[in-house]
């Protein structure tokens, strides 16, 4: 071929950022040559090809090399991590991102929106050093406890490609009260050495309102050396902090944080859709995930997915033995009565026409008399003469009124 060494040049440019669909032009290039006998052009080709495809392997990806930008050790499974010198106990535990599930957790799209962009933002660090900008590096996770919140920072870590030190703040202060402040310290210098996402979970255990009188001196030196290593840490790595309790942080604790994210506890079509992902092998009817979701009202997402091992046990044990959705409803909401709305509760305990009414007219769940029926394991005529009964006594109730 005229020209080759032209023709080998754009390749090779082409190759270093190929689309499948580039690489495809290349091999067919490749072929076409060894086919009209130019073998040496053709094995020319073969090299650049082979180059490219080793080149990848070895490259790290984008969220590797943003990575490689924060200085630090690898943190390996036998990197030893801080204990306390009294005890021994280790001060934390680490997490692999191979052993973290890689299965986004279940949010609204505002929150789930959110998320990504924390995630891009990492992801694209060299572009963003460009024009002197960094990602963020701290972020406080709040909501009520079971809405996933711990489960979306390891989640994050797995993302980001980057073990997780776990510190268990309670326990923490608990254990250990007078080294405490030590003990923070020699996290956080851990922690500032190696590569790793630093998760502090039970925020709050710590982090309280320092003009607080229940509080021992102790607690508000605590609180001052957590600041100021928070501080510290800033320019080196990601810290993320959870917390059941926002209420008890300290306002010079928030400021700390660039990103402040609550987890809200889901709303209908989350919590129907937190049912389905727990459900499997398990196969419910869209109805019964529609009552699920209704029932939960108020409910975390750790709170649906018991719900729904009561139901996978309900539907899996002998034929004779299985229960019906109503029943299996009440069954949990005897045994978990805290965990369930009282106005829900109620229902499922009151007259059934009461309940079949209130199945019917809520416009979110959206029941027709055929899904009530199919539920309830009754015919729709006789769903129909109970609701007409319920009518007739919520009537004369008025009336007599």
């Amino acid at each position: 071929m005229d020209h080759f060494t032209i023709v080998q040049a754009l390749c090779r440019a082409a190759i270093a950022d190929a689309s499948p669909a580039s690489r495809k032009q290349i091999e067919r290039l490749r072929d076409t040559l060894a086919k009209d006998g130019n073998s040496k052009q053709a094995a020319a080709l073969t090299s650049i090809l082979t180059t490219a495809d080793r080149t990848k392997e070895l490259s790290p990806s984008r969220i590797e090399r943003s990575k490689a930008q924060s200085p630090g050790e690898l943190l390996s499974r036998n990197t030893p991590v801080p204990v306390d010198r009294e005890t021994a106990a280790p001060l934390a535990d680490v997490i692999f991102p191979a052993d973290i599930q890689p299965a986004a957790p279940l949010f609204n799209a505002t929150v789930s929106q959110a998320i990504g962009t924390i995630i891009e933002e990492w992801a694209n660090f060299d572009a963003l050093s460009e024009i002197n900008i960094r990602p963020s590096k701290t972020c406080l996770i709040y909501g009520a406890p079971g809405t996933g919140k711990t489960r979306l920072a390891l989640w994050m870590a797995q993302q980001l490609d980057l073990p997780v030190l776990l510190v268990k703040l309670d326990g923490l202060v608990s254990s250990f009260l007078g080294t405490t402040a030590r003990n923070i310290g020699n996290l956080f210098t851990f922690a500032n050495r190696h590569r790793c996402i630093l998760l502090l979970d039970e925020f709050d255990a710590i982090a309280k309102v320092r003009d607080d009188p229940q509080e021992v001196g102790e607690i508000k030196r605590v609180v001052n050396a957590l600041l100021q290593n928070l501080d510290a840490r800033r320019d080196v790595g990601f810290t993320i902090g959870i917390t059941n309790h926002p209420q008890l942080l300290d306002t010079a604790v928030w400021r700390r944080f660039e990103v402040q994210l609550e987890i809200p506890k889901p709303d209908f079509e989350m919590r129907k859709a937190i049912a389905a992902y727990f459900m499997p092998p398990v196969k419910a009817p869209d109805i019964h995930l529609r009552l699920i979701a209704w029932f939960t009202e108020g409910s975390t997402g750790a709170e649906i997915e018991s719900l729904v091992r009561t139901y996978k046990k309900a539907t899996t044990v002998r034929e004779e033995d299985r229960r019906g959705l109503l029943d299996t409803l009440r069954q949990f909401a005897t045994l978990n009565a805290a965990r369930v709305q009282s106005e829900r509760r109620a229902l499922l305990f009151d007259d059934s026409s009461n309940l079949f009414r209130a199945m019917r007219d809520d416009p979110i769940l959206g029941f027709s008399m055929a899904d009530i029926g199919e539920i309830a394991g009754k015919d729709k005529s006789t769903v129909s003469r109970q609701l007409g009964r319920a009518i007739k006594s919520s009537d004369g109730e008025v009336a007599n009124g």
